[in-house]
């Protein structure tokens, strides 16, 4: 008979290999994602650069962004998922279906409800998101009408959000993640196609949004009828299961959106600086490329694996897998925040400065992501923690914490926006993250009885030793002469590209000197999934 350690260890290798195939996946998705996500960037900054037009749809497009972090993407799936895991895992297929189908009706009748009302209260929302563009009447009639145009994606990508929860929670992740590319797709094409042909460019970005929403739904319903899950119209909004998720729902609109929340302040706050709401949209968009590829395709694949445990009431299992989710987001996001500080200036000057979009905005973006960036472990590491809450189903604490960190950013941005501007608005956003996860840690700590924090100390020293290599290519990256002169943008592209080679192979083969565990365990399943296309 098997001792029941060997077992347990067994068990979590199984879920740590789960979890990583599982974010793998997600990961290939996002990279694809974020890429065509720099197209659209590139297309939108060359098309509208740091005028009041795109002050003003960064602006708009904040509302339903922060909509569908509260009822969608965010507490929807925080709630759901673990819920819809326990009916699948110890009840009846025909159970969780109907679960499904009415989760899927009530979220369609409530954001619908919500979506009309939003765009008849459009003037209202953005007075009191944008209170300095007052000032100029024609940007806040501009940002008025692109909010209205845009509420419908708020329905779109909720129907969306709650198709991931089921596919995710059936181990089933490349629809939902593939999907996400459609949204680049329509905005680069309705920028490119649709607003030459209009009076108002901007708004064909804003149909593009829209359609890139409904797309992001329907791409997943082939997924969801392949395994037996295609939505039916159930209005039971008192479905004990319905009910369940949307009293985790509630308190977790605010502990899953505190990013967002932040973000909404710093928007606010930005209105008053020109070109401000512009700077911090971009600065965000490349914190969001390492965070979206490594931190949210981990938690995303993260949470179905400690929902499970939970469910079956294998604490320690689900405290090896947390652990192994931090150590893996410290492997990950210390190399990327230290890549994007060093390499920030070239990074912003490649991809951004042209058009209209000038030297000076690209120093206002590049500060922007350097106060962002000091931060980006926090971003991640809140994303596991939180999911580690969420699979316990406590939503009250991750809530508590996020108040607690929405008011440390909204006195963090008020000291610090006179001195910094807009940077000190993105630091602002940064160290409130710090402080909700160190309040969830503390929390989370005792809640389980420890975590591994041995092994993630032990991850977290070969990090740093690994980071050296990284930081000298990337200064020597930064600092080349090809950067202080104008065009040249073939040879600016070898260097960077050289320069992230460099850095890449030198962390890379440090931890492989070290003989890192989550190098080796990221590189057999590289030789697996290599060997399977031999064979295949």
């Amino acid at each position: 008979m098997s001792d029941p350690t060997e077992q347990s260890q067994e068990q979590s290798q199984r879920d740590n290999h789960s979890v990583v195939k599982a974010a793998g996946v997600i990961g290939i998705a996002t990279f694809s994602s974020r890429i065509l996500g720099f197209i659209r960037d590139m297309v939108l900054a060359r098309l509208f650069g740091a005028t009041p037009a795109a002050d003003a749809f960064f602006v708009a497009f904040r509302i339903p962004s922060l909509l569908r972090e509260l009822f969608a993407e965010g507490s929807m799936s925080a709630a759901f998922i673990p819920v819809f895991t326990e009916y699948h895992q110890l009840r009846s297929r025909k159970e969780a279906w109907e679960l499904a189908s009415a989760a899927f009706t009530t979220l369609l009748t409530l954001v619908t409800l919500v979506t009309l009302l939003g765009i008849a209260a459009a003037p209202w929302l953005v007075q009191a998101l944008a209170p300095g563009f007052q000032a100029s009447p024609e940007k806040l009639a501009l940002t008025t009408l692109l909010t209205r145009v845009m509420f419908p994606y708020l329905l779109f990508i909720s129907l969306a959000a709650i198709a991931m929860g089921v596919l995710n929670s059936v181990r089933a992740f490349a629809a939902p993640a593939y999907a996400a590319l459609f949204l680049n797709i329509f905005i680069i094409g309705c920028a490119l196609l649709l607003s030459p042909r209009l009076e108002e460019p901007i708004i064909g970005v804003a149909i593009g949004v829209v359609a890139g929403g409904a797309a992001q739904f329907a791409m997943q319903l082939p997924s969801l009828k392949l395994r037996g899950f295609l939505f039916g119209w159930r209005f039971e909004p008192g479905h004990p299961g319905v009910k369940r998720i949307g009293q985790l729902m509630v308190p977790s609109l605010l502990g899953m959106s505190v990013t967002q929340i932040n973000l909404t302040v710093s928007t606010i706050l930005a209105s008053f600086i020109a070109g401000a709401p512009t700077y911090l949209f971009y600065g965000m968009r490349l914190i969001q490329f390492p965070l979206g590829i490594f931190g949210v395709a981990l938690a995303m694949a993260i949470l179905p694996t400690l929902s499970a445990q939970a469910a079956r009431g294998a604490l320690e299992e689900l405290r090896t897998t947390l652990g192994f989710g931090l150590r893996m987001i410290v492997f990950i996001m210390l190399p990327a925040m230290l890549g994007l500080i060093f390499l920030r200036t070239p990074i912003v000057h490649l991809f951004f400065e042209h058009g209209t979009f000038t030297a000076h905005d690209t120093a206002e973006t590049a500060l922007a992501v350097l106060c962002y960036a000091v931060g980006l472990w926090a971003f991640g590491g809140v994303r596991i923690i939180v999911a580690a809450f969420y699979s316990l189903q406590d939503t009250t604490t991750p809530a508590i914490s996020a108040a607690v960190a929405v008011t440390a950013n909204i006195a963090f941005s008020l000291l610090l926006m006179a001195p910094l501007g807009a940077s000190g608005l993105a630091l602002a956003t940064a160290l409130a993250a710090m402080v909700n996860g160190g309040i969830l840690v503390a929390v989370l700590n005792r809640r389980l009885g420890g975590v591994e924090w041995g092994s993630v100390g032990r991850s977290a020293l070969r990090v740093m030793i690994a980071c050296t290599p990284l930081v000298a290519a990337c200064l020597w990256g930064a600092g080349a002469q090809v950067w202080s002169r104008p065009g040249e943008w073939a040879a600016k592209s070898v260097m960077l590209a050289v320069a992230i080679g460099l850095s890449l192979s030198g962390y890379l083969g440090v931890h492989a000197l070290l003989r890192s565990e989550e190098l080796d365990l990221l590189w057999g399943m590289v030789k697996r999934k290599l060997g399977r296309m031999a064979r295949g």
